[in-house]
């Protein structure tokens, strides 16, 4: 039943890409569809009245899922058709977006719902401040650049409110009009745990300089350890330059690893290496691998303060000096601590009982109003 016996009929959106749930023949992972799915799961499952809106082919057995009539953009013919720039790309993907928007809107005239919880907020800022009666909630899955900054408080409104994954996204702008920071949660049963120190370093996550790819093989050489790398293929100046030239038999390159799959890669590494050059949003992948007790050696840098206790579930340094020297000590981790890090903080539970608390508040706030 839902919290304090209010039902709430909330209305949710994450991503006219693809349908949910995600299909297998999808090219990439799409992690906030994932972390949307299990909010709005989670939420139906205390007894409040979720709809969630997608494209054709979504369906959901625990929630109302509404899919609307055009194909997801992954196989949407309107991609093959001739003369279509980059540019226009972006411009059909917010067309179709704002189609959904208006969809969940018009229903809302009909039987108002008591949130509206969007996740592209680029998408939805605009729009509002037509429906200033109703709380429009949005979760930043995305770092707060410079140029988001300005644009959210141009287009700041009351009933708007902002959900921040950690307290380090907040820092390049700070007055933004935030609810609350829920972090993500995962299926902790779906990370086996266990507690043998495995052979080897594991890297995983896109294969983009500001994630540190060649550091992670740079730690790896300087520890002369075995480093198994996975993440979205990539093509260009730095994977041509910096990592495919260091691939060997001591360092491999597996290809994207099927989500479901990446427990089995977490769980037998001595450590997971999460060099990151950017101020990293939240970063699942830290505690995926503590859910399977393997401990993160990580860069100081976004959220990594919020998710790794120094010492005692990994070791977060400042360089590759450091990081190297954390590797070397890293089997004073007891890896039983990094799973009992995880599901303390970090499960489906606890980010789902967060959005409900706020949820509830936002609505009663509405009420009184």
């Amino acid at each position: 039943m839902a919290s304090n016996n209010k039902k709430l009929r909330i209305a949710a959106f994450d991503t006219t890409w693809a349908p949910f749930p995600l299909p297998g023949d999808f090219p990439r992972p799409l992690a906030p569809l994932i972390i949307a799915l299990d909010i709005a799961e989670g939420l139906a499952k205390k007894g409040h009245d979720v709809s969630f809106f997608g494209p054709k082919g979504s369906y959901s057995n625990n929630f109302r899922a509404v899919a609307l009539d055009f194909e997801p953009l992954y196989k949407n013919p309107i991609w093959e058709m001739a003369n279509l720039r980059g540019t226009e790309r972006e411009k059909i993907a917010t067309i179709f977006d704002q189609y959904v928007l208006s969809k969940i809107f018009q229903e809302h005239q009909k039987i108002p719902f008591d949130i509206i919880h969007i996740h592209p907020v680029d998408r939805v800022l605009p729009f509002a401040p037509l429906f200033s009666d109703t709380p429009i909630v949005s979760t930043l899955h995305d770092p707060i650049y410079d140029w988001r900054g300005e644009i959210f408080k141009m287009l700041s409104a009351t009933n708007m409110h902002l959900i921040s994954i950690s307290d380090a996204q907040r820092k390049p702008a700070p007055s933004l009009n935030y609810a609350a920071t829920v972090y993500n949660g995962i299926r902790i049963d779906q990370f086996s745990f266990s507690d043998k120190i495995g052979d080897y370093l594991f890297f995983a996550g896109r294969l983009q300089e500001n994630k540190g790819v060649y550091e992670a093989i740079q730690v790896a050489k300087m520890t002369n350890s075995k480093l198994l790398i996975a993440g979205s293929p990539n093509e260009g100046k730095y994977w041509e330059e910096k990592i495919k030239p260091n691939l060997n038999d001591d360092i491999q390159y597996l290809g994207l690893v099927p989500y479901e799959k990446l427990a089995d890669y977490y769980k037998n590494a001595k450590a997971v290496l999460f060099p990151i050059l950017w101020e990293e949003p939240f970063g699942l992948v830290m505690t995926e691998s503590m859910a399977c007790g393997t401990p993160v050696v990580a860069f100081r840098r976004g959220s990594v303060p919020e998710v790794i206790i120094d010492g005692k579930t990994g070791f977060i340094v400042d360089n590759v000096a450091e990081m190297v020297k954390a590797v070397k000590k890293i089997d004073t981790i007891n890896r039983q601590d990094c799973r009992d890090h995880v599901e303390k903080n970090f499960s489906i539970k606890n980010m789902v009982d967060g959005y409900e608390k706020l949820f509830l508040k936002l609505a009663k706030g509405k009420s009184n109003s």
